[in-house]
C-alpha cells in the first residue's frame, strides 16, 4: 500500500467512526486519545530530570500529563500504551544531518567500517562494491555506489604506485582500485565525511575530469605523482556539486525505493525532525517532490547552500511545514574534513596527504573573506538563519573575521546563527563567538570513529579538545550535538553515548574533562535542538500544547551504565500522535 493510500484509508475510516460514534457529555468516544504510563516519562524540561506519571495524546499534539488515575477518569476512551517499564521521551531532533544523503546510505553499497559494516580495508572495499553491483542496483541511478569509506581505519598498502603509504595508516584508494569494481560502469566511494570521493576510470569520463581539468576554486582533483593525470580521488568543490546528480534515483520507481529506505534509516532511529543540511537545488527538489506527494512520515528542514538562496524567495522558506517540510534558511561551508584532512587550520597536519609538504595546513572554500563577508550581510538583511560549517581553527578564525563586522551593522537579533561541527576550535574561540550570539552544534561522535586518528593528525595535546562541548556550556554558548549522517549511521543513542563517554575505538578517553552528562545530551537532541531550529514551542520536551513526537526506548539512558548508553535500542517512534516506526521483534503490546 502506497503512503498516500494508508492516509486516505486512516481519514476514511476517521469519517466513518466520525457519523456513527455516540457522544459523551464530556469527550466523543470517536476522538482519539492515546494514554502513555507504567514507565520513565521524561518531559526534559528544566535542568534536571523530571518525570512524569502519564501522557495523553489526541490527534497531533499532548493534552495532558499528570496522574495516571485522573487520566484515565478524564479521558476513558483513551487506547492505553503500557510501557512496560520502557523509557518514553520527545522525538529526536537532530540539530545536524543531511536527510538527502539517507536514501543513498540506505540503498548504496554498506562500505562504512566495522562496527557499522566490514569495509577496513582496499581488498574488502573492492568486493563490497563489486557484490552490490548486480543489475538491478545499477539500475537505480546508473551508477555502482556506496557512502562511508574511512581511509583512517585502512592498512597501509602501496596501490601500483600511485598511493603513497602514510606511517600509522590513511591510506586511500585510487581509480586503479575501483577500476577493479567495474571497467564497465562508472564507480565512486564516497569517504565518511562526505568532503571527498573515489571514482574509477569511466567515473572521471562520465564527470568529465582529465589532465587538462583545472582544480576549482575550493576544491583539488588529487593527480598521480609526476603527471597531471588524475588519481580518482576528488576533494572538496571538485566533487561535492556533482554527488547529488549522481546518486540520485534515475526512475520514479527507484525515487520510492531511495525514499523509504531513507525514512526508514530516520525513524528506526527515533527521528521525528530531521535536517537536510547543504541543499542544493536537486535534493530540494527530491524533498519537495516527496512532501507534495505525501510520502514524508517526518518533519524535514532545508538549509540551502548559499549559491542557491534563491530557493529562500520561494514559499518553502518559512516557519511553518507544508505536508512536512520547509526551508529553515541558508548553509554555508568554510572548510572541509578533518579526518579527510581537508579541514583549514593553522597548524601543519602531522601526516599530510599524499603530494604534500609537511606545512600542509588543509585549505579554505572561499579564500576572501569579503565574500563571505557579503554572505552574511545578505543573510542578516534578510534575517535568514545561517548555518556555517567549519572544522579547522583557521576556517573559524575567518568565520569571526567575517561574522564581526555585519554584527555591528546588524546587531544581534534573534538569527540563532550556528557553527556546525568546531572540532579543531581553540579555546580563545570560544568568547568571541558568544559574543557574537553564535550557538555551537558539535560533533562528539568524533571522538569515537575518528579519536585515534586525530591523535595522529593533530597530537595528543590538541586531540584532547576537539568537539569541546562542557567549555561551550561553561562558556555560556547554546550547545546541540549532531550526527552529521550520512557520515555516520545516524544512531541517536551512540550519538548520546558518545557525548557522554568520550571513548576512542581503542579504548582512550578523548578529552575527559569534556563529557557531557547523559541528561545534557539528550537536551542537545530534544529541547536545545528544538530552539535551534525556532521550534521550541511546539517540539522538544512532552508538554501540553506541543506536538506528540515521542519515542519510546528500551531501556532508560539516565539509568543504564554510561558504556552502556550507544546500545540502547529504540522500540516505537510516533510522529504527530502517529506510529511511523515500530521495532521488527520488539514491539509495544
Amino acid at each position: 500500500m502506497s503512503f498516500v493510500s494508508h492516509y486516505l484509508t486512516l481519514f476514511f475510516l476517521f469519517i466513518l467512526c466520525s457519523c456513527s460514534s455516540p457522544i459523551d457529555d464530556e469527550r466523543s468516544s470517536s476522538e482519539k486519545f492515546t494514554l502513555y504510563a507504567q514507565g520513565d516519562i521524561i518531559s526534559m524540561e528544566g535542568d534536571q530530570p523530571d518525570y512524569l506519571e502519564c501522557v495523553v495524546t489526541s490527534g497531533e499534539s499532548i493534552v495532558y500529563v499528570g496522574s495516571e488515575q485522573n487520566a484515565k477518569l478524564e479521558f476513558p476512551y483513551a487506547q492505553v500504551v503500557d510501557l512496560n517499564g520502557r523509557t518514553l521521551l520527545p522525538g529526536f531532533i537532530d540539530a545536524h544531518c543531511h536527510f538527502a544523503g539517507f536514501p543513498a546510505q540506505g540503498v548504496g553499497a554498506k562500505i562504512l567500517p566495522p562496527p557499522d559494516a566490514t569495509v577496513d580495508n582496499v581488498a574488502e572495499l573492492i568486493r563490497v562494491l563489486k557484490e552490490w553491483a548486480v543489475p538491478e542496483n545499477i539500475e537505480l541511478t546508473g551508477w555502482i555506489f556506496g557512502m562511508g569509506l574511512d581511509d583512517s581505519v585502512f592498512e597501509p598498502i602501496q596501490t601500483m604506485g600511485i598511493s603513497g603509504t602514510l606511517q600509522g595508516g590513511g591510506i586511500m584508494p585510487t581509480k586503479i582500485d575501483l577500476d577493479k569494481v567495474s571497467t564497465e560502469h562508472p564507480v565512486i566511494a564516497i569517504h565518511i565525511s562526505g568532503h571527498l570521493a573515489v571514482v574509477n576510470s569511466v567515473g572521471l569520463e562520465v564527470l568529465g575530469i582529465d589532465e587538462n581539468t583545472p582544480d576549482p576554486k575550493g576544491g583539488k582533483i588529487r593527480r598521480v605523482p609526476g603527471s597531471m593525470e588524475p588519481n580518482g580521488v576528488l576533494e572538496e568543490l571538485a566533487i561535492i556539486p556533482r554527488m547529488a546528480e549522481i546518486i540520485s534515483p534515475s526512475s520514479i520507481e527507484a525515487a520510492k525505493i531511495f525514499l523509504d529506505s531513507g525514512l526508514n534509516l530516520a525513524t528506526s532511529y527515533g527521528y521525528t525532525t530531521v535536517q537536510e543540511g547543504r541543499a542544493f537545488y536537486p535534493s530540494h527538489e527530491f524533498l519537495k517532490s516527496a512532501a507534495l506527494s505525501d510520502q514524508l512520515l517526518l518533519d524535514v528542514v532545508s538549509y540551502i547552500d548559499y549559491s542557491c538562496d534563491s530557493l529562500l524567495e520561494t514559499d518553502w522558506y518559512s516557519e511553518d511545514y507544508y505536508k512536512n517540510y520547509r526551508i529553515g534558511g541558508v548553509k554555508l561551508t568554510l572548510d572541509g574534513s578533518p579526518q579527510g584532512r581537508t579541514a583549514w587550520c593553522t597548524h601543519p597536519y602531522l601526516i599530510p596527504p599524499d603530494g604534500e609538504t609537511n606545512e600542509y595546513r588543509g585549505y579554505a572554500v572561499i579564500p576572501e573573506d569579503s565574500l563571505i563577508i557579503g554572505i552574511y550581510d545578505k543573510c542578516y538583511r534578510n534575517n535568514w538563519q545561517i548555518l556555517t560549517h567549519c572544522n579547522g581553527d583557521a576556517a573559524m578564525d575567518q568565520m569571526l573575521r567575517s561574522l564581526s563586522p555585519v554584527v555591528d551593522k546588524y546587531g544581534v537579533g534573534d538569527r540563532r546563527t550556528v557553527l556546525i561541527h568546531g572540532q579543531y576550535i581553540r579555546e580563545n574561540q570560544l568568547e568571541p563567538f558568544r559574543d557574537l550570539d553564535v550557538m555551537a552544534s558539535l560533533f562528539p561522535m568524533h571522538t569515537y570513529y575518528w579519536g585515534d586518528w586525530h591523535r595522529q593528525l593533530i597530537g595528543d595535546s590538541l586531540v584532547q579538545f576537539i568537539s569541546p562541548t562542557r567549555s561551550v556550556l561553561e562558556k555560556g554558548m547554546r550547545l546541540t550535538i549532531h550526527s552529521d549522517s550520512p557520515v555516520a549511521l545516524p544512531n541517536m543513542m551512540r550519538l548520546v553515548g558518545t557525548a557522554v563517554n568520550r571513548t576512542s575505538r581503542s579504548g582512550r578517553t578523548i578529552g575527559e574533562d569534556q563529557c557531557l552528562t547523559p541528561y545534557e545530551a539528550l537536551k542537545c537532541i530534544t529541547d536545545w535542538s528544538a530552539y535551534q531550529h525556532f521550534e521550541e514551542s511546539r517540539k522538544g520536551t512532552i508538554t501540553v500544547g506541543k506536538l506528540a513526537d515521542l519515542v519510546i526506548l528500551e531501556e532508560n539512558p539516565l539509568k543504564v551504565d554510561h558504556d552502556s548508553i550507544e546500545d540502547i535500542e529504540v522500540i516505537q517512534t510516533i510522529k504527530d500522535g502517529e506510529v511511523i516506526y515500530n521495532h521488527p521483534t520488539k514491539k509495544m503490546k
